[in-house]
């Protein structure tokens, strides 16, 4: 039989999409899929030889498109798999009129027997017997009782069409039949398109036994052994075997059931695969025809797995073909010898993991799987199609895998499926795996006496919890969090203190996960007994409306509700440790901490309908009524902060004036309402520059050529300072006056709107100390948690150093007017970080170089403490880790390494890669996000309405747009540096003849393209997901970062392409390339090796000196234009949004109205909407009636239970919309 002139079409998706594709190449078939928008990205798609696209989610059923598909793509043969369209008639005959071959029976069979009451006639025409019942359809309620009552209550109330259990209910009197015959009868019309319904006679003590069969199409039948299933949930099948175990004792029933369905199939001269199911009464072994499923069996891999060498999908395939050539199967197929007794003495089992929730009547539960790994064992086969971030949608049927275990006894099998249930990790959304195990442990499944009604009574109740609320913002955090670098963001708590608190009193390590809440509170729901403890400013706690203590350890019961309140007067976050953590939620990049879409629960903060796996979370007899934290171990929460800090790396005379940094320590610096975990905003007095403008860096005298950031800097942006928090860049652009010091970060996470903050500058010996009394603190906690006693206060810790070094800079090498050794600066990047500078404030590749060689001898000697390096144009930030080496010893290495480099690098050569990524310039998306910057946030600027034109401009070339876009792809790029987010990396032309310089967009966009890539200074970046930006964008291409590291070229641990010193080419091209808005594994990258010569570009860049300094000249000019006009233009922008908010309001605001009942502020914030008017009467006390925003976090302000029926008269003095309010200020007045 030839299979290299036919070509299969597969009508199906997930695993069994990928199980016939594993036959059908195997045979040397061609091979077809289809596939949904929404299965873009499914393995299915990409395994064939062939894929065609289908128009929506719903297509798998439209039977038009999918012939349509098959005619297009030439194919012969179409396997249904099951369900969908498995068990269409219409599809059937439809293939058959184009002259393709359907594998499974012909339409007129399929018709028959999918219409349950005419397969009961064929059935008993067949001597076959048939649960008493109907003789036809009933179409009238009155007429269903009247049989009922002849057939015997309980009966089962069925649609004639559809399978999969569904439209089945079973009625045990006549008000349960009159009350469900037209829900039934309309369901049955909704899914079948076919509301026919009859009855049988329901068997309480039943067992589900199928035959599987396969016909020739001819009149001969042949069966494969029987199948139990009678685990099943809703009629649905969780467990099956081979062989029923309950068989084994009824060998002549058995042989009668064979010769039932084997007579059936001869009598309507079935071909291809099938089943024939039968319900079997347990207490007298009488088995009754229930309905033929003419299709391939989800179940189907168990029946192979008893008969070693069976393939049913090959046998389909050839049966299809034989069809196709007018003749019968291969007699040896069909020997019935062949499969007769399962002469391997076999017992194989199914599970059957679906993505629901248990624990939530088994919901369906799409999302992210963070985590997939099976066990490899000989006696497990695994059907699959989910792996490690794949996203299960709400549109199929959740089924993830199915796991298949053979034994040589059932005991044996039963124990390796445990084996196998126990080792299988599928962590993110929820799923069935440990039902399944509940399940396989039960004393009724592992006797073999399960009945279909098993698992109606089966208890289960998971170790888990349940998200009622998440308010604002509850995140899974842990410690350190991910040191990944490289624009990883670290994440973990904002305030490590309580974190670890929390974590100490419910005796888990003090690192583990935990849950940080952000200032409105949670509510969470145990299924099981949980230890717990809430750490952090006062806040209400209640367990099952019980009010309990804070900082100390409580026990919420099974079944028990714990609510954290709001903070209302202190503070913006409290820590809830678990005891045990969160063993279902997989680390990401070595931790499990919440952050921009990774990590965490789904990426994402919790919110209604989470349901998490808690560890080993139960207490112990012995320390229940445990003392809470004594109030000298507790931190206090100020209104008014002092945060003490390290000088630098870039608060001196280079950048800021003397006046000016004393100015920064001397103001109380107010927190902004826009601050989150990224950063924290301050509001306070403009910096006093010591510079006009950040030269090639930027405009604005803020501005740097992009460097390192140490986590707590207060980054200068523009004139705002902010300090860069546990979500914040690792690299970027602007000038970072001072470092918190490590101990001192705890105070950021509770820093909230309207908290005053100054700070006060120590040395690095005090910071040192500081760090290692906070490492006593939570000893001391650890040590009251153990005896209930601790050793603490240290006093004296906290006095203030006599005098504090406010220089920077550690250490500059100035060379010698002789030597050609670049000038290197060595700046104090806060306690754990040293800023190392080359050269003057200019883009050098030279320079670049230097850093790279210094990294490379800093690594060869592998000193332990130094943790990594951010290196970018011209510097490198070394963090290390003060607590295995100073400050001194790291500046010493830095120093004696730099002295060791020779005085010129120009013979170095790098070994890279070159990479060619497509690019579409000037594209229609980044078109997009400057409309909708211009319609949201700016609608003129220098930069608009066309960036490139600004870059034209900007560049003063002659040519206008299309030299810009000509220059931007006539070079390649060298990579200087990956970092600032998720690896993006910052590339520079290698001709500078083709370095265009921008200044950067201000504001910035609130959203821009995956994948578009865009210039501020000289410096260009490709954007590794959708986010905000700043860059000016020229085009799109392929993102150079995959999450879940998926193609050729990136992998799990390691989900960035580009590394420093790869050369990137951007050939451009009309329409975007595959995968450019998906994954880039859809496009095979282009990837050589590659070496980049600083020999061979020095004399390049020599040769073209005189054509690049004319080149500058006209640059330079062109920017001062540009940036005066900018200047005017910014300006105007910013008297009309002074004007917008002054005018602002809602209207019938009486701002004058006082006295009365009211609602007022719970906190300093900023209105954000007022969703009420004068006159309005409060019907309920969750009736919203303003928005609050506070740290980039909305806020509702509720009427309450007191004001319910009271009509708003007036709102509070000065109250409207983008005003800011204090805790304690009158919004509302009612009558």
């Amino acid at each position: 039989m030839r299979f290299d002139d036919q070509k299969l079409l597969i009508a199906n998706r997930g695993e069994i999409a990928l199980r016939i594709l594993r036959t059908a190449r195997k045979l040397g078939l061609h091979t077809i899929s289809i596939y949904s928008p929404a299965d873009a990205t499914a393995p299915h798609a990409s395994v064939a030889d062939q894929s065609v696209p289908l128009r929506e989610s719903l297509s798998y059923l439209d039977v038009d498109e999918v012939v349509l598909a098959a005619v297009k793509s030439g194919a012969t043969l179409v396997h249904p798999g099951y369900g969908f369209l498995s068990e269409n008639a219409e599809l059937a005959r439809k293939l058959d009129e184009h002259g393709i071959t359907f594998l499974g029976p012909s339409a007129e069979v399929i018709h028959k027997m999918g219409l349950k009451h005419e397969a009961r006639t064929m059935a008993k025409e067949a001597g076959v017997p048939v649960v008493p019942g109907t003789e036809g359809l009933v179409t009238y309620v009155r007429d269903a009782v009247k049989a009922a009552d002849l057939i015997g209550w309980p009966v089962m109330l069925k649609s004639t069409a559809g399978g999969g259990g569904m439209g089945l209910v079973v009625c045990n009197d006549a008000k349960q039949l009159e009350d469900k015959f037209e829900a039934t009868k309309g369901r049955a019309k909704s899914l079948f398109k076919n509301d026919g319904l009859f009855l049988e006679r329901y068997i309480p003590s039943a067992r589900h036994i199928e035959v599987q069969v396969f016909g020739d199409g001819h009149g001969h039948a042949i069966h494969m052994g029987e199948r139990e299933c009678s685990v099943q949930r809703r009629h649905q099948k969780v467990l099956e075997e081979s062989p029923s175990s309950f068989m084994d004792k009824h060998p002549d029933v058995r042989q009668k059931m064979y010769d039932a369905a084997v007579k059936l199939c001869q009598l309507i001269k079935y071909g291809s695969a099938g089943t024939v199911e039968f319900i079997v009464d347990d207490s007298t072994a009488e088995f009754f025809f229930l309905e033929m499923n003419t299709r391939l069996q989800v179940e189907h891999p168990i029946t192979e797995a008893v008969h070693p060498g069976l393939d049913l999908v090959e046998l389909m395939i050839k049966q299809g073909i034989a069809e196709r050539a007018g003749v019968h199967l291969a007699p040896d197929l069909m020997d019935q010898s062949r499969y007769g007794s399962n002469t391997a003495q076999l017992h194989a089992i199914e599970a059957r993991v679906y993505c629901e929730n248990p624990a939530a009547n088994f919901k369906p539960s799409p999302g992210v799987l963070q985590l997939v790994e099976f066990p490899k064992e000989d006696w497990l086969r695994l059907e699959n199609w989910v792996g490690t971030g794949t996203t299960v949608t709400p549109f199929y049927d959740p089924l993830a895998c199915k796991l298949i275990v053979t034994g040589t006894s059932r005991s044996e099998a039963v124990s390796r499926l445990k084996q196998a249930l126990s080792e299988t990790k599928i962590l993110g959304s929820p799923n069935n795996v440990s039902y399944l195990d509940a399940v396989c442990s039960s004393k009724t499944f592992q006797h073999g006496n399960a009945m279909t009604t098993f698992l109606e009574h089966f208890k289960f109740t998971p170790r888990a919890m349940d998200v009622i609320a998440g308010g604002v913002e509850t995140t899974v955090q842990d410690l350190p969090g991910r040191l990944t670098g490289l624009g990883m963001p670290r994440s973990g708590p904002m305030d490590p203190m309580a974190f670890m608190a929390a974590n100490a009193l419910v005796s888990n390590d003090v690192n583990a996960e935990a849950l940080e809440v952000t200032l409105t509170g949670c509510k969470l729901y145990f299924h099981a007994s949980t230890v717990v403890a809430v750490c952090g400013p006062p806040v209400s706690l209640t367990i099952n409306g019980e009010p309990e203590k804070i900082w100390t350890k409580v026990v919420v019961p099974a079944g028990g509700r714990l609510v954290v309140g709001t903070l209302k007067e202190k503070g913006m976050r409290v820590y809830v440790g678990v005891r045990g953590g969160f063993p279902g939620i997989p680390k990401y990049l070595e931790s499990k901490s919440t952050s921009m879409g990774l990590g965490g629960y789904q990426g994402r903060s919790l919110t209604a309908g989470d349901h998490i796996e808690l560890g080993d979370c139960a207490p112990k007899d012995d320390e229940l009524g445990a003392a809470p934290i004594p109030s000298s171990l507790i931190p206090d929460y100020p209104d008014a902060w002092e945060i003490l800090c390290l000088a630098g790396p870039h608060g001196d005379e280079d950048f800021v004036t003397p006046a000016g940094v004393e100015a920064f320590y001397s103001t109380n610096w107010k927190v902004s309402a826009s601050s989150n975990r990224m950063g924290i905003r301050l509001e306070g007095p403009k910096l006093q520059w010591a510079r006009p403008n950040g030269g090639e860096g930027g405009s604005h005298p803020s501005n740097i050529h992009d460097n390192g950031y140490a986590l707590g800097s207060i980054n200068v942006n523009g004139d705002t300072p902010v300090i860069l928090t546990n979500e914040g860049p690792d690299m970027g652009g602007y000038v970072c006056f001072c470092t918190v010091a490590t101990s001192e970060r705890w105070k950021l996470g509770q820093l909230r709107l309207g908290c005053t903050i100054r700070f006060r500058r120590i040395s690095f010996e005090k910071a040192s100390g500081l760090t290692r009394l906070q490492h006593d603190w939570i000893s001391a906690v650890q040590d009251h948690v153990r005896t209930g006693q601790s050793t603490w206060p240290v006093r004296g810790a906290d006095e203030p150093e006599s005098e504090v070094s406010s220089h920077p800079k550690l250490l500059i090498l100035e060379p010698s007017l002789s030597n050609p050794r670049p000038r290197v600066v060595f700046r104090q990047a806060g306690d754990s970080a040293v800023l190392v500078e080359y050269g003057p404030m200019l883009l050098d590749f030279a320079m670049r170089v230097r850093v790279h060689a210094l990294e490379g001898g800093v690594l060869r000697r592998q000193v332990n403490g130094i943790r990594g390096f951010a290196p970018c144009i011209r510097s490198t930030m070394v963090h290390y880790d003060p607590l295995e080496i100073s400050q001194d010893n790291v500046l010493s290495i830095l120093v004696e390494v730099e002295k060791s480099l020779p005085n010129t690098l120009e013979s170095m050569e790098f070994p890279g890669r070159r990479i060619t990524l497509p690019i579409v310039l000037d594209d229609r998306w980044n078109r997009e996000a400057l409309e909708r910057y211009m319609r949201s946030i700016r609608d003129k600027a220098v930069y608009l309405p066309s960036n490139v034109e600004y870059l034209a401009k900007n560049n003063g070339l002659d040519g206008g747009e299309a030299e810009a876009l000509k220059l931007l792809v006539q070079s390649d790029f060298l990579v200087f540096g990956v970092g600032f987010y998720l690896a993006c990396p910052f590339l520079i032309p290698i001709d500078p003849r083709c370095r265009l310089v921008a200044q950067k967009m201000n504001p910035s966009r609130t959203y821009t393209p995956r994948g578009a890539i865009g210039i501020a200074g000289l410096v260009a970046a490709i954007y590794p997901v959708e986010s905000p930006g700043g860059y000016q964008l020229y085009g799109r291409t392929l993102p150079a970062w995959q999450t879940w590291g998926k193609g050729p070229d990136f992998q799990p641990d390691r989900p960035w392409l580009l590394n420093a010193f790869d050369q990137v080419s951007f050939p451009s091209q009309r329409n975007p390339p595959p995968g450019s808005s998906a994954y880039p594994c859809a496009y095979d990258i282009q990837i050589e090796e590659a070496t980049f010569s600083m020999a061979r570009y020095t004399a390049f860049v020599d040769s073209i000196a005189d054509e690049v300094a004319v080149y500058k000249h006209k640059q330079s000019a062109a920017v001062a234009k540009q940036e005066a006009i900018e200047a005017e233009l910014l300006a105007q922008w910013e008297a009309e949004k002074a004007k917008i908010a002054q005018d602002n309001g809602p209207n019938a605001v009486d701002t004058t109205a006082e006295g009365g009942a009211s609602v007022t502020s719970s906190m300093s914030a900023s209105i954000w909407k007022i969703r009420c008017e004068v006159g309005d009467v409060v019907q309920s006390a969750e009736d919203v009636l303003v928005i609050l925003e506070a740290m980039k976090t909305e806020i509702n302000v509720e009427a309450g239970e007191e004001n319910v029926g009271r009509r708003v008269k007036a709102f509070g003095r000065g109250i409207r919309e983008g005003t800011s309010v204090n805790a304690g200020d009158v919004l509302v007045v009612f009558e």
